[in-house]
């Protein structure tokens, strides 16, 4: 006869304790990955900016020879001096100031009250007013159109040429649309039954409700101002007294890159292409470039970041 092999059971209690042991033991499995994880993809985006703001320390000879990774080998800011060298980088920064603000109170405003409107059920024109906005998206006149159409509104060195043409955003109007869409209708009920009008809904319910989408859109139109440049080419180049930070910059890392070929030109402040950039290089001047044009964006973004996931109208309505 042959014997039979007797397997061993494991008893119940052994199973439930291997259960719990996984279950403590994935947690910190997940955690520690997790972390790994964090810390590489901080390390990737971080390095690029330390090391710009290594470079734009460093002197500008040495770095020509390479090897600034988190640290400046040789300290100067000789590179911020020819940055500011130029006594009309300070009107520039202040012109900047004024359109990235009015600009972006405008666009906030003015797309708000389009996206409400855009959004009422009861408004028969909507779908079609959406379609054309839509297809703004898609289908541009070009540069020559628009340069025609600036002269011919009288815009061409003038301040507002940098406000008027971006009031209205269509993307902006499709996103707070999406995002009005969301908040409850027995709020507008409700204000209506107390005897408000359309405009005094907008200005007392939807409009304060809006606030983390109008958060986010307000730093895309801020920024979008703020870096732009070839708007001041195209229309106010002959008016210097327009120009913004963002051209002035650029016209001062064109100059560096220049240098080379015709050192002893003048740059309008009293000293020569060649005294200005006897420490400088146009490697550097790039890298003090970029963290002069970013340090004010970075300064206000910790006050919009709060908005983009929080929402005012969470739990305002009970259904």
């Amino acid at each position: 006869m042959e014997k039979t092999q007797l397997i061993p059971q494991k008893s119940p209690k052994s199973n439930a304790g291997n259960r719990m042991k996984n279950l403590r033991f994935e947690p910190v499995v997940f955690s520690t990955f997790n972390t790994i994880f964090m810390v590489c993809l901080v390390i990737v985006t971080l390095y690029p900016f330390l090391n710009t703001i290594a470079v734009s320390f460093n002197a500008g000879n040495d770095t020509i020879r390479g090897g600034i990774y988190l640290w400046p080998r040789e300290w100067t800011i000789q590179n911020y001096k020819a940055v500011f060298a130029s006594g009309t980088i300070y009107n520039a920064f202040w012109i900047s100031v004024a359109r990235t603000v009015i600009s972006t109170i405008l666009n906030l405003f003015l797309t708000t009250m389009l996206a409400y409107t855009l959004s009422r059920k009861e408004y028969v024109f909507r779908k079609h007013i959406t379609f054309i906005f839509v297809l703004t998206m898609y289908f541009s006149a070009g540069l020559i159109p628009n340069y025609f159409l600036m002269k011919d509104l009288h815009l061409l060195n003038s301040f507002w040429v940098y406000v008027i043409p971006s009031m209205v955003s269509a993307f902006n109007m499709i996103v707070i649309r999406t995002y009005i869409g969301t908040l409850h209708e027995s709020l507008m009920e409700s204000a209506r039954i107390d005897g408000a009008g359309e405009f005094k809904i907008f200005m007392k319910v939807v409009f304060p409700l809006c606030k983390p989408v109008l958060a986010t859109i307000a730093l895309f139109v801020a920024v979008g101002a703020w870096n732009q440049w070839f708007d001041a080419f195209i229309y106010t180049s002959s008016r210097q007294n327009l120009s913004t930070l963002q051209y002035e910059l650029m016209k001062l890392l064109s100059s560096t890159m220049n240098s080379n070929s015709n050192p002893s030109v003048n740059n309008g402040t009293g000293m020569t292409q060649e005294s200005v950039h006897a420490m400088v290089t146009p490697i550097s001047i790039r890298a003090a470039v970029t963290i002069v044009a970013s340090v004010p964006i970075l300064l206000v973004y910790p006050f919009m970041q709060k908005y983009f996931v929080v929402g005012l109208n969470v739990g305002s309505v009970k259904e």
